[in-house]
């Protein structure tokens, strides 16, 4: 991926930070089965120095945070100044202190070799510029034992959150196929494709899991909405071409196949992911 490109998806999580910090308890009820499961794979417990890549706007190191206690520590790292901004806001007001927070890609880890007992990414390492380079990185400084988990969604057909807004847009304009090699929401979605690399890394005892669940929250087709026009960057972009009306028609489309998730005021959408895990050497 060329540095014009890592620095243009930069500037989008920039913008779409802000928006991820206004949503953040919708968000974070949204995707709050994955952490349960991420912390099970990586056997977190109390007393260890975990490190979160690509922690976004603050999960999982926020609950992992009381987990590892007062006695552990959790490095949160992203190269997001925004998100790491809206994470130290969240971490004070619940006031956590356990937790480190860095400015950093994954391919750029500022800490020394061996220093953390576990790693872990949640819904982040199909967004690394250079996912080879990034899990070498972290394995580098993961100690020779620890574990290693990651969840990246399954594909695109079986996540109606993405796939509502992707076949709306289609019928106002021509969606463009993702390359499945360049950073994306889907671009580990193919069974076997980030374990696969993960052991090229130089991971050992690596596994995959199918994990199926609810997206939940207490919102309406019209919240809906509003989350996803915020949240996603294609969704903002393809607005700001559009016309009124046209932009308008979307809104109502969108909507309308929201609906059919929707049931007094909630909105229950069936999602999947791929959990990934792995050691390194000793």
């Amino acid at each position: 991926m060329s540095d014009a490109v890592a620095s243009g998806d930069l500037a989008a999580w920039e913008t779409s930070s802000q928006y991820w910090a206004q949503h953040h308890s919708v968000i974070a009820a949204m995707l709050a089965p994955l952490t349960p499961v991420l912390v099970e794979d990586a056997h977190i417990r109390s007393g260890q120095s975990v490190l979160d890549v690509g922690g976004g706007s603050g999960e999982p190191s926020l609950t992992i945070a009381p987990i590892v206690g007062e006695s552990g520590s959790v490095t949160y790292t992203d190269p997001s100044e925004g998100m790491v901004r809206a994470t130290r806001d969240e971490a004070g007001r619940r006031r956590l202190t356990n937790i480190r927070l860095h400015q950093c890609p994954a391919e750029q880890l500022p800490f020394p070799d061996n220093c953390f007992d576990v790693a872990v990414s949640r819904l982040a390492v199909m967004f690394f510029p250079d996912a080879l380079a990034g899990l070498r990185e972290i394995l580098r400084v993961l100690k020779p034992g620890g574990n290693l988990s990651f969840v990246v969604w399954a594909r695109r057909e079986l996540n109606p959150f993405f796939n509502v807004v992707t076949e709306s847009l289609e019928k106002f304009i021509q969606v463009e196929t993702e390359d499945e090699d360049t950073p994306g929401a889907f671009r580990f979605a193919q069974p076997g494709k980030l374990a696969s690399l993960l052991t090229e890394a130089g991971a050992t005892a690596v596994t995959e899991r199918t994990f199926e669940f609810s997206i939940e929250a207490p919102i309406t087709p019209e919240g809906f909405w509003e989350l996803r026009a915020e949240m996603s960057e294609t969704l903002r972009s393809t607005l700001a071409q559009l016309d009124v009306d046209r932009a308008a028609a979307l809104r109502e489309t969108v909507q309308r196949a929201a609906a059919a998730y929707c049931v007094d005021g909630k909105i229950s959408l069936p999602a999947q992911a791929l959990f990934v895990t792995g050691q390194k050497h000793m």
